[in-house]
């Protein structure tokens, strides 16, 4: 690849830079696009994007950016375009700075902006040297998530599609599903999610092989559906549902029919249970009925150690003699069947009788 550094002024980079919304972002007298499709969304919240106008306006050196040169003579933004967005918004007149936006600075405030000078590295070379470049380069300050590094290697229509779906703010999928989803739609995480989802976790495989497609239908589909069996199938919501994995929990149980108030009778119950420590994985338990998901509240070593001297450190199930350390608490009526985890209803069992006792 071949790199060779500039010196570009603000008022060349921001001179006609236009926000296309869906289109991109350009700038450099159009010859500079500002967002490929590789890149993320504008992520700097104010603080950030506030900073970057403070070091120009102290005349502070902003770090190197790099700007790829494509075959037509067109540039694109590799690395860089946080901060490029920052100061030609600012230009642009789009949001003030110390309640001053740009219009109000001085003549000579405003010059000293336009005038400042940022270092860029224009590079050369061929999609792979490019994309290998994006990766190792990554974003000053905002470490790039893994979302938005396959993003830089499947570019193409599916993706172009699926980002309009997955990640703008407010958003289709945003819209439909942000009470179940967690994280940003502009840092990925509901493409992301969805693509977890629908892939069981092999989710280069998917982008590889749906690259080249016309749309991302498929995928917006399958993460309607799963929303949608969600709402029907649990029908009071809890803010314990946002973040659970509904994704398997759909494919497993779709075509399976619920008595949805039965299990939320179930679900009420279990949520005022103190024995219950993961009130999220009770969504997951009254589906699969393995307390696992439920994280159930285990014997204090007061009441183990109560129950060890009280059998005089026999195992009641084996009769044989164990150290403390050598045996573990169980619930002489188990809690599946309404066995609390109180003194009274704790035994020690030799770690042999306690696994076959676990597996009956």
């Amino acid at each position: 690849m071949k790199i060779e550094l500039h010196e570009l002024t603000i008022r060349e980079i921001a001179e006609n830079y236009i926000d296309h919304a869906e289109n991109g972002v350009t700038g450099y007298n159009g010859k500079l696009n500002i967002r490929p499709k590789y890149q993320r969304e504008f992520v700097y919240d104010s603080q950030k994007r506030n900073a970057v106008i403070e070091t120009i306006m102290k005349g502070f050196p902003l770090n190197v950016m790099y700007w790829v040169k494509n075959s037509d003579e067109m540039f694109e933004v590799l690395d860089g375009q946080q901060r490029t967005i920052s100061f030609c918004q600012y230009v642009n007149g789009d949001f003030s700075f110390n309640n001053r936006a740009f219009h109000n600075l001085t003549a000579p405030e405003q010059q000293q902006i336009l005038d400042y000078k940022v270092m860029v590295y224009f590079c050369e070379g061929n999609d792979k040297e490019k994309l290998d470049w994006f990766q190792v380069i990554n974003i000053a300050g905002e470490k790039l998530t893994m979302q938005e590094l396959r993003n830089a290697t499947y570019t193409g229509s599916w993706l172009s599609d699926a980002k309009l779906k997955f990640s703008k703010r407010n958003c289709a999928a945003y819209l439909k599903g942000n009470k179940y989803l967690t994280g940003e739609t502009i840092r990925q995480d509901y493409l992301e999610t969805a693509l977890r989802w629908i892939s069981k976790g092999k989710i280069e495989d998917y982008m590889s092989k749906h690259q080249h497609d016309p749309n991302a239908n498929e995928l917006y589909f399958y993460f309607l559906n799963v929303i949608d069996w969600v709402e029907m199938t649990f029908i009071k919501y809890r803010k314990e549902m946002k973040g659970i994995e509904w994704g398997p929990l759909y494919d497993e149980f779709k075509a399976q029919v619920f008595d949805t108030k039965e299990l939320e009778e179930q679900i009420s119950e279990l949520m005022a249970d103190e024995d219950v420590t993961s009130k999220k994985g009770v969504y997951s338990y009254v589906l699969t009925k393995e307390e696992k998901y439920l994280n159930v509240r285990a014997f204090d070593n007061r009441m183990k150690r109560t129950a060890y001297e009280k059998q005089d450190g026999l195992c009641p199930r084996c009769g044989k003699h164990f150290e403390f350390e050598e045996m573990e608490a169980d619930h002489i009526t188990p809690w599946c069947e309404g066995g609390k985890t109180l003194a009274e209803n704790c035994q020690m069992l030799c770690k042999d009788c306690n696994r076959r006792k676990s597996n009956l």
